[in-house]
């Protein structure tokens, strides 16, 4: 039986699946908003909400923002669909504009106060559930950034904050500080992204020192009730479907087993996929990224489906392309 999500224990009727919307609003330019771009909102948002999806993923750098501008159009669009949905969205990097050498992260409680104010201008909306920082700030100050947080949330304008792509310590850090619990982690994990696993297989063994995945993490938010969430979770389509000329055989190997189980199991390589995540004990909230209807829609049965401990491991030890000890 698949284990409840800890937002669900939180009593945030969160869907188990959720709609990550990088891939809205065209360009990562300046341009402006087409009818094309809301009209592909339209029908991811549909295409989400018809297999039970009621959580999608934002940021406020999401093709320079004009993800959140298609929501906002959205909602316009559609009134009363905003109180139907959980928002999420993320802010801290700062992307590069001409002259620039880098993006740089910024979580300063200036930075996150302004990036919330445009987010909810974007979206249209007087609130937003949940505010992810989006990476570690070598220079984050986390008595500003505690403050940051508790003036959204006495303005209403955040319900609740978690983060994305932070070890257990920086979570620990933020959370000595922070009046308010992080409530989500959000990381790189599919069955292409397996160094969130290789950490745990690898201890006292002399592999461990080349896994650079921070030990421990994913068992402080599970002993904490901190939501993983799992962004990348599809692999961009690796095993489900994308050529796979000039591959490692491992990766072959991998999309042909997803291919047989999906055939055994009457579904979609997507769901398999999405499954080996939710089948997890940690209970894993996979943020698909495609906005192709065809394509979310593949992934409906990954609300239900379980794999076996044969098949976990079997697709887990494939994807490493060698055995375990």
């Amino acid at each position: 039986m698949l284990k409840t999500l800890p937002l669900n224990k939180r009593g945030i009727p969160a869907s188990r699946i959720a709609l990550g919307c990088m891939g809205l609003g065209g360009g990562w330019d300046h341009e402006p908003l087409t009818a094309e771009n809301i009209r592909q909102g339209h029908e991811a948002v549909e295409a989400a909400l018809s297999i039970g999806i009621n959580f999608f993923d934002h940021a406020d750098i999401y093709t320079r923002g004009k993800a959140e501008k298609v929501f906002g159009q959205i909602f316009k669009d559609r009134p009363g669909l905003r109180e139907e949905m959980i928002l999420q969205s993320k802010c801290g990097i700062r992307l590069m504009e001409p002259g620039d050498a880098s993006n740089t992260f910024d979580i300063s409680g200036a930075h996150i106060l302004k990036s919330v104010d445009g987010t909810l201008e974007r979206l249209g909306t007087d609130y937003i559930d949940i505010l992810l920082l989006h990476r570690p700030d070598p220079l984050m100050d986390p008595e500003d950034i505690a403050d940051a947080l508790r003036k959204l949330k006495e303005a209403g304008k955040v319900r609740h904050f978690g983060v994305s792509n932070m070890s257990a310590a920086q979570i620990r850090l933020l959370q000595h500080y922070c009046d308010e619990p992080f409530i989500v982690n959000q990381l790189h994990m599919s069955l292409a992204k397996i160094s969130w696993l290789d950490a745990m297989v690898s201890v006292n063994r002399d592999p461990w020192k080349d896994v650079t995945f921070p030990e421990g993490t994913v068992e402080y938010c599970r002993t904490e009730n901190i939501q993983l969430q799992a962004w990348g979770p599809l692999a961009q389509g690796m095993f489900s479907g994308r050529p796979l000329e000039g591959q490692p055989e491992r990766v072959v190997q991998t999309a042909a087993l997803v291919r047989r189980l999906a055939g055994e199991k009457n579904t979609t390589p997507e769901a398999i996929v999405l499954a080996w995540l939710t089948s997890h004990p940690a209970a894993i909230q996979p943020v698909i990224g495609t906005v192709n209807p065809g394509r979310i829609t593949a992934c409906a049965d990954a609300n239900s489906l379980e794999l076996s401990r044969q098949e976990w491991y079997e697709l887990y030890i494939s994807s490493r392309g060698e055995k375990l000890p």
